[in-house]
């Protein structure tokens, strides 16, 4: 009748089928014995377990209001009054404010944090208990250390999880803007309307708390508006996608096209655009003449080979799964997959892994064939005055083969190439401006297909400029990048 308690079974998965046996098999079973089961998501947990459990998820609240509600919730009236310090309670709502912001901040994907941390409970109260140590051993006549609250805060109990420095630049930020001694003037807020409420007990935190709205804009945390966009774009088509995934597979019953009927048209389609492969003769051959041993010529023949293996995963693809369809072979796992995705204009699982992201499968193969648009010329007609640097594999070799180019080109003048740094300038030129290469005085490339992310670029006065409102995305013009 006891209960049993297994956690992070996603690292034991081979025993929860066993588990399964025996608790199923079990002739007699207390109506009292419990089995809890911990884990995080994982596709490969036994499904039948799952469907005959109860599921409970525990997932952070959404937004302020509910975010400093479960944390005033589970503050007790004894730790409201631990310290006779008038900075005591301003000081433990700011740090149940950061709190708040730090993990509302991970739904914002990459504009919120570069690495998503898992900030937890445990900072929480061990700030808190900072804090309540630091006011108790405080000299009344001095006052509060503000430099070592915000270092202990930003560098230590949230800053201790952060790697990235401008993760590191941010918690800094928000100890240094929140947390001082103007923090206690009437004036101060976290943003407009949220301001650090006055009260003696918890209900009174509640009560304040309730009316802050429940959707808040994304500049409380000190992001640009845009951001929610971004936010609510992402969370729309990852529901979407969910929806779309879970539709059942069966062919059309009515009179309508079926499934394999769409994909083996689609499959027809795509084989016949479809490029012809490389010649690994011919591209030696053309290399040869263009001086295979040039730094920026064979960064081209690594990406050809990518481009290559891509080309011919697709055809092998397409013309298995026609042969499938056909029932000719059997259908595989990884070919059911190619099906679906494709009836669903999303990219098989076999592409994704060698290639790049995409929206949809028809930007994905539009995108195809540029790249190899992009190769192809530059192999026959030998090398572009311009690069569209965005339809690189790895983008960062070409920049480096750039470097070793511009190195060889002055090693009279005794260059380095550990001591050559990359510069880069945005000319006022669009790509279809571009008539010839860069100064050779100067060297290095000319780069088109880059795109400023929640910000504009006033191509007049060369410089950074507030973003349009629900502009999302700004086009660079091309930048001329040398070392």
């Amino acid at each position: 009748g006891g209960w049993l308690l297994l956690q992070n079974c996603h690292l034991g998965l081979e025993f929860l089928s066993e588990l399964m046996d025996t608790i199923t098999t079990r002739e007699s079973v207390s109506e009292d014995f419990r089995t809890w089961i911990t884990t995080e998501a994982h596709s490969e947990f036994p499904i039948t377990l799952l469907q005959s459990s109860i599921k409970f998820t525990n997932d952070p609240p959404q937004g302020v209001k509910a975010g400093l509600k479960r944390t005033y919730s589970a503050i007790t009236q004894d730790l409201l009054e631990v310290s006779k310090m008038a900075q005591w309670k301003p000081l433990l709502y700011a740090v149940a404010f950061l709190h708040t912001t730090v993990q509302e901040r991970r739904k914002f994907g990459p504009l919120g944090w570069n690495i998503p941390y898992e900030f937890n409970q445990a900072d929480f109260t061990a700030s808190v208990q900072f804090i309540q140590n630091h006011l108790n051993d405080m000299d009344v006549k001095q006052g509060v250390n503000w430099s070592c609250v915000r270092y202990m805060l930003g560098e230590v109990q949230y800053g201790g999880r952060v790697t990235d420095d401008l993760d590191k630049a941010l918690l800094n930020t928000y100890a240094r803007v929140w947390f001082g001694d103007h923090m206690f003037s009437e004036k101060f807020c976290f943003y407009k309307d949220y301001v650090i409420p006055k009260g003696k007990t918890v209900e009174d935190y509640l009560q304040y708390i309730e009316q802050l709205p429940v959707i808040d804009t994304p500049e409380v945390f000190g992001l640009h508006p845009n951001a929610d966009i971004t936010y609510q774009t992402n969370l729309a088509n990852e529901t979407l996608s969910t929806i779309v995934s879970i539709q059942p597979k069966d062919s059309s019953a009515g009179g309508g096209e079926t499934r394999e009927a769409v994909v083996q048209r689609l499959a027809d389609e795509m084989l016949e655009k479809l490029p012809p492969d490389y010649d690994p003769h011919e591209v030696k051959a053309q290399l040869q003449k263009m001086g295979a041993i040039q730094p920026i010529n064979i960064f081209l023949r690594q990406e050809i080979d990518r481009m290559q293996h891509v080309i011919s995963r697709v055809r092998t693809t397409l013309t298995e799964l026609k042969l499938a369809i056909d029932g000719t072979i059997i259908m595989s796992e990884e070919l059911q997959d190619a099906l679906d995705s494709m009836y669903d204009a999303r990219i098989p699982k076999l592409w994704f892994r060698i290639s790049w992201e995409s929206a949809t499968l028809g930007f994905w193969f539009t995108e195809l064939l540029e790249r190899n648009q992009q190769f192809s010329s530059w192999l026959q007609d030998g090398r572009p005055n311009q690069f569209w640097m965005t339809g690189f594999f790895n983008p960062q070799g070409f920049l480096t083969a750039m470097r070793q180019e511009t190195t060889r080109m002055n090693v009279a003048k005794g260059w380095a190439l550990d001591s050559v740094v990359l510069r880069n300038e945005v000319t006022k030129m669009m790509k279809e401006d571009v008539v010839g290469p860069p100064p050779a005085d100067i060297g290095g490339v000319y780069i088109y297909g880059l795109y400023l992310e929640g910000a504009g670029w006033d191509r007049r006065n060369s410089k950074l400029v507030e973003s349009p409102p629900k502009v999302l995305f700004t086009s660079l013009p091309v930048v001329h990048v040398y070392a």
